[in-house]
């Protein structure tokens, strides 16, 4: 059957399952937009950024770990959502971005707007692909969703000149290429458990290449929690993947995010063997690659992640299993429990000591503004069991690794490798996927101006978030890095923001919206923000800037305005 490219990139994008993508409507691919209308069986979100929009993808991505689609126009519609891909290729998380083009008669003659995306975009994406035959439509979207999903997801490119929309096409629809998950050797799981068994301090890195599999198969965790229990191991999920393990779980062995606090990782390195199982291993978690030391690690090293090119790229290490991780899991639970498991139950007890110690609710209060810790363990009294909790970047969200012991049964979404503006569009992109479910996005001042408009699409399809703004009137986390490497250098004024009224910039949406100006406020307003079910929130917190993180201050505050 003969039909326009754009009909029949709409049938590729049903046969994916494909159900919403996410846009600023731009004249370069308005044949396929109107097409997709026209069949009103793929959803289109209109929002006000494209930033906005191709983190919503990353997040919709995230949450069903399958291609999350954004379309961007050419040439600034595209730039403006470079920030999304550079994110969703740090964070290995499946995306698949359809740029328009200028006509293929104008190819190279720097046409309006007209850029070369395989030089452009060669750094953040995984491949562009560029469709210019009609032909090769429906084939170029489905190797663009088996690769953005496979081996370390990532995001990729398809290129659509404008004028290939309408264009007719007797090329059948390619349907999804089969997924694809590598299970380990038999000698490597000899390996990886003889190497366990003679180990009395292991600990287990647990990070994003497991959340992967914990989308498809609901057994994940439940494997993970017995694999724990039953060898006495400590589990550790990393940065910005909280939700990984219970925080209250007895064998949670500590939160390995960034800058993790001395006590804890002081005890962390006496461990005799570290495993990354479905961790890629960055600076980050490595603690800026000092633990385990790069390239050669100081304790011996397993490195589970599903893209062998991925093991040994930076560190390497003792054992290699380009593998699912949690065909590793299920692999070890066939085997028999160590002997001498219990050997390790000292060492799982003090590290879950050291965190129980650090997630108690205790702070001091602050003179310039509300210790934002007030807020956050009040938060955490009004999360349900399955919500979902965004965070922006900044300085601020170590109040909510520090404080909220977070459940295998909620969803934690940001940009791991800490892209400002991800926190709004994020918590809009769950509510579509997760309707009638809890959302909290946490924000900071610089964040809510850059993302929070999208607030804005979340009246318009009905999502109602919960947006908890910290205000300390400056980019926080430079402040804190400025204090930190020149202490005797004046850092106010590079770092200093004048901000609206937040609470009356929620209204202005058609948001309920509640000011917290001292810790008194704090509880009522809170619980009068989690009240409202109709609408989406902004709640205006007035924090102090003296308190930088949830583990610092400034011991000079006479600097601060």
């Amino acid at each position: 059957m003969t039909q326009s490219v754009a009909r029949l990139i709409a049938d590729s994008l049903e046969a994916h399952d494909v159900d919403q993508v996410f846009c600023v409507p731009g004249e370069s691919y308005i044949g396929l937009t109107s097409a997709l209308v026209e069949r009103n069986s793929t959803r289109i979100i209109v929002c006000r950024h494209e930033a906005g929009a191709a983190f919503m993808a990353a997040a919709d991505g995230r949450l069903r770990d399958r291609a999350g689609v954004a379309m961007v126009s050419r040439g600034p519609g595209l730039a403006n959502g470079l920030v999304a891909l550079h994110s969703a290729f740090h964070d290995a998380t499946p995306m698949v971005m359809l740029v328009g083009q200028v006509e293929r008669a104008d190819f190279g003659r720097l046409a309006l707007q007209e850029q070369n995306y395989s030089v452009l975009l060669s750094d953040i994406t995984k491949l562009v692909i560029e469709v210019n035959e009609p032909a090769m439509a429906s084939e170029a979207l489905a190797r663009a969703f088996h690769i953005a999903e496979s081996g370390t997801p990532g995001p990729v490119a398809v290129i659509l000149p404008e004028d290939i929309f309408d264009d007719q096409t007797d090329a059948p629809v390619d349907p999804p290429r089969p997924h694809v998950a590598a299970g380990p050797r038999a000698q490597d799981l000899d390996d990886l458990v003889d190497r366990i068994t003679k180990a009395e301090r292991p600990l287990i890195l647990v990070g994003g290449g497991l959340l992967a599999d914990a989308v498809h198969d609901d057994q994940v965790f439940a494997d993970l929690n017995k694999l724990a229990e039953s060898w006495v191991l400590p589990i550790s999920p990393t940065h910005r993947r909280p939700q990984l393990f219970d925080a209250r779980h007895p064998n949670f062995g500590g939160y390995m995010g960034i800058r993790v606090p001395p006590d804890l990782i002081n005890e962390m390195k006496k461990a005799d063997l570290m495993v990354a199982l479905g961790e890629r291993m960055t600076d980050t978690v490595s603690q800026s690659y000092s633990f385990p030391t790069a390239p050669q690690p100081q304790l011996p090293f397993v490195h589970v992640w599903p893209d062998a090119n991925e093991v040994g790229r930076v560190w390497s290490p003792d054992l290699g299993i380009p593998a699912s991780p949690h065909e590793v899991i299920k692999a070890l639970l066939r085997r028999e429990i160590p002997a001498g498991a219990a050997k390790r139950q000292g060492w799982v007890d003090g590290l879950h000591k050291i965190h129980r110690a650090l997630l108690a609710k205790e702070w001091e209060p602050t003179t310039d503004g509300v210790n934002f810790a007030a807020i956050v363990c009040e938060v955490d009294k009004h999360l349900a069991e399955d919500a979902t909790i965004t965070s922006d970047a900044g300085n601020f969200g170590s109040f909510l690794h520090r404080y909220i012991g977070f459940g295998q049964k909620q969803i934690f979404l940001s940009s791991v490798v800490g892209a400002m503006g991800s926190g709004m569009p994020m918590a809009v992109a769950a509510g579509l996927r997760r309707p009638n479910t809890q959302v909290v996005c946490f924000i900071g001042d610089g964040g809510a101006l850059m993302m929070g408009n999208e607030i804005a699409t979340a009246r318009q399809y009905g999502v109602n978030p919960i947006m908890i703004i910290s205000d300390n009137s400056m980019y926080g986390t430079i402040g804190m890095h400025s204090y930190v490497r020149y202490p005797e250098r004046a850092f106010m004024e590079g770092t200093r923001l004048t901000n609206p009224d937040f609470a009356d910039w929620g209204r202005s949406f058609g948001a309920e919206a509640f000011t917290i100006r001292e810790e008194p406020e704090v509880a009522d307003q809170i619980a009068a923000a989690f009240a409202v079910k109709t609408k989406p929130v902004v709640v205006h917190c007035l924090t102090s800037a003296i308190q930088m993180s949830a583990w610092r201050r400034y011991t000079h505050a006479e600097t601060l305005p």
